[in-house]
């Protein structure tokens, strides 16, 4: 679980505006679930819907269309929601699922931000010296070489999400986990990230067939 949760849902302007944090997404498990009585579910030929949970549409937009297209990517059919249900939050649990299995949805991978924490490292300095003083042109180069490096405060965002999996055919939640991503800089390449993580993890734990 995430160690600190400020807020349930990042803002466009948090989750979007995050690309002036130095560094590339890095995306890990601190946990997962698996259903002890799930099945093997197989994407060929099946529609399976992309859920991002955010009170903003244009997250919502910008995330479920990024996940239905790498579900699509590993031979599902990816629909986002929003497409389906449409833009206003989608409260009502059994009209939202009337909605899906209506358009033929098999299953459903929901994602939701819970938590949001800066950590910042020190960098130490360096220093490089190549020792030469006897001549002009060896101090020459040793003059260039001797550079000291100063260290810095890096600050780091790490965002922390649950990401669930459910079957509609078995009628059942497969799999559960929650991880945390290094540095986010745009909705849709967290998403990216996370989806093939996920399928990954799906297939490893041999949930996932192609």
């Amino acid at each position: 679980m995430p160690r600190t949760a400020r807020f349930p849902f990042l803002t466009v302007a948090a989750l979007l505006g995050l690309a002036g944090i130095a560094g590339c997404a890095t995306t890990s498990f601190e946990s997962t679930w698996r259903s002890p009585t799930a099945r093997p579910v197989r994407l060929a030929g099946q529609k399976v819907a992309a859920v991002f949970m955010s009170p903003n549409p244009t997250t919502r937009r910008v995330a479920e269309d990024a996940l239905a297209a790498e579900m699509s990517k590993r031979g599902a059919t990816g629909v986002a929601s929003y497409a389906l249900l449409g833009e206003e939050n989608p409260a009502d649990s059994e009209a939202a699922r009337k909605l899906l299995v209506d358009a033929g949805i098999a299953g459903m991978v929901t994602m939701r931000v819970v938590g949001s924490e800066e950590q910042e490292m020190v960098v130490p300095g360096r220093w490089t010296t190549v020792p030469v003083y006897a001549t002009w042109p060896r101090y020459w180069s040793y003059g260039w070489a001797e550079v000291y490096e100063p260290g810095y405060l890096q600050t780091d965002t790490l965002v922390s999400v649950e990401t669930l999996v459910y079957s509609f055919v078995q009628d059942q939640l497969l799999w559960g986990g929650m991880s945390q991503t290094i540095n986010p800089s745009r909705a849709d390449e967290l998403v990216r990230e996370l989806g093939r993580k996920v399928a990954d993890q799906l297939e490893d734990e041999g949930l996932l067939t192609r």
